[in-house]
């Protein structure tokens, strides 16, 4: 990862934005986190820009610049030209006031240096015989034909950058001096640790005003006017071009912004497809001014910020001094970050993986952040992406694996929307209520089927019933209804479990009991009967039989 951009990993909420804008595709993602590729990226920002958890942070290097102040020596800052679109109303003289208050020594605006280099791309292109000549004033231009295009390097201008060609007249001028870049860009911050010596710290225009914040310094209002500063316009689309003659016999010069639309021309050169030409190319869309660090919550203006610029700029050059060529030079190297490509059988293998079975099926529809299912499968065979980014394949199986479930639960589910109108039914409710087709009732009032008033009272209440034993009368069923309102969707979710095999078992069983009652209760009464017949037959006996005696013992009696 490059130092100068840190991941809060707590904050990454999977939402996949920054591998959307990323236009080199330089984050991995693993555990659910984003990841920056240091060896891919170009740091053009983009990511820090649209991330909506703050997730990527540059790493600030405020701390940096008071240790430059406490060193002793004079510390220059060099101040970016697109500073005017972003502090309304400032100028340098403002602008050079509050920085030192903070304790610099002095305040200049890298248009000087932009004029040198300047200087130095006309001194090129008339006494070089150069074919396409890249203006190398971005250093993310630079780092994606490092990156990605090393076969354009011949094209990159061998020549410092503005910022590294001003601090370096400053340390010409001023031996004993640090320098301080100020800025709107995340990859100056790369740039000057990678080419030592000329840069000492680099600040973004969001740490300057915290810094400024914190120290209760107020920028006054109030503009000043140079005549001799037209290389303010650098910082705009098409500045560098503003500022040159335009005058080197067989060239064109166009000026190019976006890194889709620098990769689309630099394909082109590649292919050989130009020649003779001038090419300004800066990352960002509208130049400096749209840079990612215009302070985050700057409200970006391409029009407003353009005028401010241009309003601010003179007609004439900054009066410099020019350094010889080969105090200018600067050397770039491609940087190897390629991955192997996968063979197309393993390719294959991962597109069926995620559901792609044949064209069709490759919906390229970029929620993920790559441009292609294609892209996407190769991303995961280098171990940059994972397949559940994959928003159709993540639907497909989240709604087999419920349609699985709803598909083959014994119990009836019926949705509702509402309006309490049906909109979705299973097979078992079908059963229940004899409905031949789901497109028979969905979208239709559930009182065309069902009773509506369970489903009337959950609405009302938002209470849940549950198990509650209803008839169905019209489908000679018994059923157990539970109903759930859901607040999120507002919908009602009915589940009905077929109890009429059980009700009827009870209801048969009870009429059997009954009936063993009767017959009890008739057996009993009999033997009751019978009981009491024995006992008065008995009793009848017994007098007879005692009579009988009694007349027998009075006749023994006599004799």
């Amino acid at each position: 990862m490059p130092n100068c951009l840190t991941l809060k990993k707590s904050n990454c909420k999977n939402c996949y934005k920054c591998i959307r804008n990323c236009p080199v595709k330089a984050i991995r993602f693993s555990g659910n986190q984003a990841h920056i590729i240091g060896n891919e990226c170009i740091l053009c920002g983009r990511c820090f820009v649209v991330c909506p958890q703050n997730a990527k942070e540059i790493v600030d290097g405020t701390e940096k610049a008071r240790v430059l102040l406490q060193s002793g020596d004079p510390v220059v800052v060099s101040l970016a030209p697109s500073f005017v679109a972003n502090y309304d109303g400032t100028g340098i003289e403002s602008m050079r006031k509050a920085l030192k208050q903070l304790g610099f020594y002095d305040v200049e605006e890298t248009a000087i240096g932009a004029t040198i280099v300047k200087n130095e791309y006309e001194r090129m292109l008339m006494e070089e015989e150069r074919d396409v000549v890249i203006a190398s004033c971005c250093h993310s231009i630079n780092l994606l034909v490092q990156k990605y295009f090393p076969t354009c390097l011949e094209y990159l201008a061998d020549v410092m950058s503005p910022m590294q060609a001003h601090c370096a007249d400053i340390k010409r001028r001023m031996p004993n001096a640090k320098t301080l870049f100020i800025g709107p860009c995340v990859a100056k911050k790369d740039e000057a640790e990678y080419y030592e010596g000329l840069v000492d710290a680099v600040l973004t225009f969001e740490e300057l005003s915290k810094w400024l914040n914190a120290e209760n310094i107020v920028l006054e209002h109030e503009k000043d006017t140079n005549v001799n500063s037209r290389a303010r316009f650098f910082p705009t689309t098409g500045g560098v071009l503003k500022t040159m003659a335009q005058n080197a016999p067989g060239y064109s010069y166009l000026a190019i912004d976006g890194v889709d639309n620098c990769i689309s021309a630099l394909k082109d050169i590649e292919n050989g497809k130009i020649h003779r030409c001038f090419i300004e190319m800066s990352a960002c869309v509208g130049s400096c001014v749209g840079g990612p660090v215009m302070e985050k919550y700057h409200n970006a203006s391409p029009i407003k910020d353009y005028i401010a610029v241009s309003e601010y700029a003179g007609e004439r050059d900054f009066e410099v001094q020019q350094p010889d060529s080969l105090n200018l030079k600067k050397h770039f190297t491609a940087i190897e970050h390629k991955l192997a490509t996968p063979s197309e059988a393993e390719i294959m293998s991962l597109l069926r993986q995620m559901g792609k079975f044949k064209p069709s099926d490759e919906l390229n529809c970029g929620s993920c952040g790559y441009n292609s299912c294609r892209e996407k499968a190769i991303a995961i065979i280098q171990g940059k992406a994972e397949i559940s980014m994959c928003l159709p394949y993540l639907k497909d199986k989240a709604e087999s694996f419920s349609d699985t479930i709803v598909k083959n639960t014994p119990n009836g589910l019926i949705v509702l929307n509402e309006n309490l109108e049906v909109q979705q039914i299973n097979e078992s409710a079908r059963r229940i209520m004899n409905i031949r087709s789901e497109s028979d009732v969905l979208g239709e009032p559930v009182i065309r089927i069902l009773d509506p008033s369970i489903f009337m009272q959950v609405k009302n209440s938002g209470r849940t019933v549950r198990n509650q034993r209803t008839y169905l009368a019209e489908y000679k069923r018994y059923v157990e209804q539970t109903v759930v309102y859901d607040n999120e969707s507002h919908m009602l979710v009915g589940i009905m479990r077929d109890v009429t095999e059980a009700e009827e078992t009870r209801v048969k069983k009870n009429t059997i009991n009954q009936k063993t009652l009767e017959v009890a209760d008739m057996v009993v009464e009999k033997q009751m009967r019978i009981v009491q017949e024995i006992a008065s037959l008995l009793g009848e006996t017994a007098a007879e039989t005692k009579i009988a005696l009694t007349k027998l013992k009075e006749s023994i009696d006599d004799e």
